[in-house]
């Protein structure tokens, strides 16, 4: 099978996988992750771009907030069926498995790919998208207002200074500022912490 036919099977499984969440975890999350870690691996030297491509893709098949899967089993199903060699299969999981914020705690992936699908991760829930997935979320899982916009204080102001590519950095960098101006009209129009 062909890279770019490996690529189109696994936005079909991810469009089939996330067919009913509308929760910030969805489709089109996923491939807002995926065009945006290509443009950060076409900067990075030894980063392998079929494995980045994968892993940006299934990133979230696995996700602790939406499945009750072990050992990346969606993922690794997926994998599995395309004939996926097993090594190559080890290191997208690998890449996968280092990019979640809240199961990470600051941890800073090993490889290249790691690195560059958790930075386009985390560009994803800066700037304006960012700040629509947050409350998208917040709906969905009956949060109040005011604790969705906690997350902004929790989480989201801190993801510029833990980018690990310098292409990352500069991306975030005019999301981040949407954040705090966000939040500065949020406050002066009497919104709550």
């Amino acid at each position: 099978m062909t890279e770019e036919k490996l690529v189109e099977q696994a936005i079909a499984y991810i469009q089939k996988l996330f067919r009913t969440n509308a929760g910030g975890h969805d489709v089109d999350h996923t491939m807002r992750v995926y065009r945006n870690a290509l443009l950060i691996a076409e900067k990075e030297q030894d980063c392998d771009r079929l494995i980045t491509a994968l892993a940006a893709l299934l990133h979230d098949a696995d996700d602790h907030k939406l499945f009750g899967t072990k050992e990346n089993a969606n993922a690794r199903t997926f994998l599995l069926e395309n004939q996926v060699p097993q090594q190559m299969a080890d290191r997208i999981c690998e890449a996968i498995n280092t990019v979640s914020f809240s199961q990470n705690k600051g941890r800073i992936p090993d490889t290249p790919e790691g690195k560059v699908v958790q930075d386009a991760d985390r560009l994803d829930a800066m700037g304006a998208v960012g700040i629509a997935r947050t409350f998208a979320y917040g709906g969905e899982h009956g949060r109040p207002m005011k604790e969705s916009v906690q997350h902004f204080y929790d989480k989201l102001l801190k993801l510029k200074s833990l980018m690990n590519t310098e292409t990352g950095r500069m991306m975030a960098e005019k999301r981040h500022a949407f954040l705090e101006m966000f939040l500065e009209e949020y406050l002066e129009d009497g919104g709550q912490l």
